[in-house]
């Protein structure tokens, strides 16, 4: 019990945050309305994502440092769950944005968070294709490693550098000061804030899966051999 109490936290949490979240009473704020409940799913996703993609860079680190072949099956692992949540993410944000701000096909190449995100995610779906490339397994695990590296400072500087350069219908972006009071109210800051670490968690939690099933497919490997 003691092991798994971050597991029994990342599950209260995510109750409340979907429970709570579409019951408490939120602000009737304009053109919003009540499809600002969406904060406490879309955001979420993207804060676990950039998380586990932390993790994963950590670990691509580490295994340079280390060449253990644990670090780099984390490091992949967590990619693959980074890519998950993107995917998430993007996908609750186009509904919202679809709602808000017209059309997909209208705001999508003109939104530069939004271009940005999806240009980011490609970097790392590159990763995935690289190590499928490579049949090495060392070899593999340091080439991986060095470009997860520079994947995950790219990304951040696409996600969150070069939008802030631009005009942004997003919230918090340069173009979009006003956007700040939407996120001041405290009916939303009791949902969203436990959320994020809900999403946090979770996303650290199916890497862990990932991670053991891979050491288990690799052990069996072995000892068929």
């Amino acid at each position: 019990m003691k092991r798994n109490w971050w597991k029994i936290l990342c599950v209260v949490l995510f109750l409340y945050a979907v429970i709570y979240g579409l019951s408490i009473e939120v602000p009737d704020l304009n053109r919003l309305h009540q499809t600002v409940r969406n904060l406490f799913y879309h955001v979420p996703l993207w804060f676990g994502m950039i998380f586990i993609l932390l993790i994963s860079f950590i670990y691509s680190i580490r295994y340079l440092s280390s060449g253990k072949e644990e670090h780099d099956i984390v490091a992949i692992e967590a990619v693959k769950v980074g890519l998950l949540f993107g995917v998430l993410g993007f996908i609750t944000g186009s509904f919202w944005g679809n709602y808000s701000w017209g059309e997909l096909s209208a705001w999508l190449t003109s939104e530069p968070r939004s271009l940005a995100s999806m240009i980011a995610m490609l970097f790392y779906v590159a990763y995935i294709i690289l190590r499928g490339s490579l049949e090495e397994v060392t070899k593999r695990a340091k080439i991986s490693a060095v470009y997860n590296v520079f994947a995950f400072v790219l990304y951040l500087l696409f996600i969150i550098v070069v939008p802030r350069l631009t005009e942004s219908l997003h919230p918090g972006a340069g173009g979009n000061p006003g956007f700040n009071i939407y996120d001041s109210d405290n009916n939303l800051k009791v949902v969203l804030y436990p959320a994020w670490l809900a999403y946090m968690l979770l996303a650290l939690w199916i890497t862990n899966i990932l991670v053991r099933a891979k050491k288990i497919e690799l052990k069996t490997l072995t000892n068929d051999i």
